[in-house]
C-alpha cells in the first residue's frame, strides 16, 4: 500500500508538470509567441489544436506499448519529447517552426498525459488502480493553478522563450527522475495477474456483452465531456459576462472551476469510492445542465454557482474517464483500449474552442443550450451503457 501511494504521488506530480507545460501553456504564452514570430493569436491556437490531433493519433500506440512494457519507459520517453518540443518552441522564429514544435508536443501529450498515467497504474495494479487514478487527478487538478502563474511570471521577468526553456528543464530535472523511479512492469498483464499480483478482472459474463456498442457509448460520453470542459475553459468568463456579470466578477467566478474540480475528485474519493463508476459519471454529466438552468433562471447572481457545479461534475468525469473502462472491460488491454476510446475526445477537443466560440458570438448565453443538450445526450448514452452492463450480468455462461 505504501509503494502504491508513492507511485500515485510521483505520477501526480509528474502529471501536474506535464499538463502545466502543455495544455495550459497557450493561454499565457500564445500572445507573446504570436507577436515574436509574426503569427495571429488564433494561429498559435491552431498549432495547439494540431497538437491535440497528433495526440489523438499517438494515444492508441502509446497505450499498446504500456500494455506490453509498462508505463515507465513510455512516460520517460514523453519527458524527453516534451523537453525537445519546448526547446524547439523557445527557438521558433517563424510560424512553421511553431507548428513543428507543437506537433512534437502532441506526440508527448498523447503518450504522457492522463491516459498514459491511468494505463500505467492499471498495468501495475489492475482493478485496484481506482484509488491511484483518483489520487493522480487530485494532484494534477492544480496544474492550471501552478502553471498559469509560473508561466506568466517567467514570461514577464525573463521572456516567453526562457519560460519554454524553463519548462523543458523541469521535464529533465523533475519529471524524468520521477518517472524513472516508477515501479517496473516485469511481465505482460494477463487476465489473471498484473505484474505477478492477483487482479480482479472482468467476469466471464462481461465478455459476453456487446463490447463494441459499449465502447461506442463510452467514447461518445468522453467526447462530449471533453468538448464541454474545453469550451468552458476557453469561453467561461465571456459567457458569464453575457449575463451582465462585471468583468472582474466573471473572471473571479470562472477561477472557481479549478478548486471545484478538486472538490469533485475528493467527493469521488470519499462518498463515491464504493459506487460503480457509471453512477459517478451519470451524476457528474448532469451537473453542467443543472448549472446552466441555474444561470439561465437567476442570471448574474448565479455565476459562481454555475462555475462550482460545472467544476464539480468535470472533476468527477475526469476520474470516470479512467475508471469506467477499467470496471466495464477489465485491466487486460486497458492502455490500447483507452487510447482508442479517447480519439474522438481529442478530436472534438481540438475544435471545441472555435465551435463553441461561434455559438457564444451568435447566441450569447443561449450557447449553453448547445452544451446542455450534448450533456443530456451523454447521460442517455450512459443510461444505455448501464442497461448493456446489467444485461450482460444476466447472461448465463459456462465455467
Amino acid at each position: 500500500m505504501q509503494r502504491r501511494t508513492q507511485t500515485t504521488v510521483m505520477l501526480g506530480v509528474a502529471q501536474t508538470l506535464s499538463w502545466a507545460s502543455s495544455y495550459y501553456l497557450p493561454a499565457v504564452l500564445a500572445e507573446p509567441i504570436g507577436r515574436a514570430v509574426g503569427m495571429a493569436y488564433a494561429s498559435v491556437f491552431a498549432a495547439f489544436s494540431m497538437a491535440l490531433l497528433v495526440a489523438a493519433a499517438t494515444g492508441p500506440v502509446a497505450g499498446r506499448l504500456i500494455d506490453r512494457f509498462g508505463g515507465r519507459p513510455v512516460l520517460i520517453a514523453s519527458n524527453l519529447v516534451f523537453a525537445a518540443g519546448l526547446a524547439l518552441l523557445s527557438q521558433a522564429t517563424q510560424a512553421s517552426q511553431v507548428f513543428l514544435a507543437w506537433a512534437i508536443m502532441g506526440i508527448a501529450m498523447g503518450s504522457g498525459l492522463y491516459e498514459a498515467a491511468f494505463a500505467t497504474v492499471v498495468r501495475l495494479y489492475g482493478q485496484g488502480a481506482r484509488s491511484a487514478i483518483t489520487g493522480i487527478t487530485l494532484f494534477a487538478g492544480f496544474a492550471s493553478t501552478i502553471g498559469w502563474p509560473l508561466s506568466s511570471y517567467l514570461a514577464h521577468e525573463f521572456g516567453w522563450r526562457e519560460a519554454c526553456l524553463a519548462w523543458a528543464l523541469l521535464h529533465l530535472l523533475l519529471g524524468l527522475p520521477l518517472n524513472l523511479l516508477l515501479p517496473r512492469a516485469t511481465r505482460a498483464a494477463g487476465p489473471e495477474q498484473v505484474d505477478g499480483q492477483p487482479a480482479d478482472t472482468q467476469d466471464s459474463s462481461t465478455k459476453a456483452q456487446p463490447r463494441r456498442h459499449t465502447a461506442y457509448f463510452m467514447a461518445y460520453v468522453f467526447a462530449v465531456s471533453w468538448f464541454i470542459s474545453t469550451a468552458m475553459a476557453a469561453h467561461l468568463p465571456q459567457l458569464l459576462q453575457s449575463t451582465g456579470t462585471a468583468v472582474a466578477l466573471a473572471i473571479g467566478a470562472a477561477a472557481l472551476v479549478g478548486p471545484a474540480q478538486v472538490a469533485g475528485r475528493l467527493i469521488e474519493y470519499g462518498l463515491l469510492k464504493n459506487a460503480h463508476p457509471l453512477l459517478s459519471a451519470r451524476l457528474a454529466i448532469l451537473a453542467h445542465p443543472v448549472a446552466a438552468i441555474c444561470l439561465g433562471l437567476i442570471g448574474a447572481p448565479a455565476a459562481s454557482a454555475f462555475a462550482i457545479l460545472h467544476g464539480l461534475g468535470n472533476g468527477i468525469l475526469t476520474i470516470a474517464v479512467g475508471t469506467l473502462p477499467l470496471k466495464v472491460f477489465g485491466a487486460q488491454g486497458y492502455g490500447q483500449r483507452q487510447g482508442w476510446l479517447m480519439v474522438p475526445a481529442r478530436i472534438v477537443q481540438a475544435g471545441s474552442p472555435l465551435l463553441f466560440g461561434m455559438a457564444v458570438s451568435r447566441w450569447g448565453l443561449g450557447a449553453l443550450w448547445l452544451s446542455s443538450m450534448l450533456a443530456i445526450t451523454a447521460f442517455l448514452a450512459l443510461w444505455a451503457l448501464r442497461r448493456n452492463v446489467q444485461l450482460a450480468d444476466t447472461i448465463p455462461t459456462s465455467q
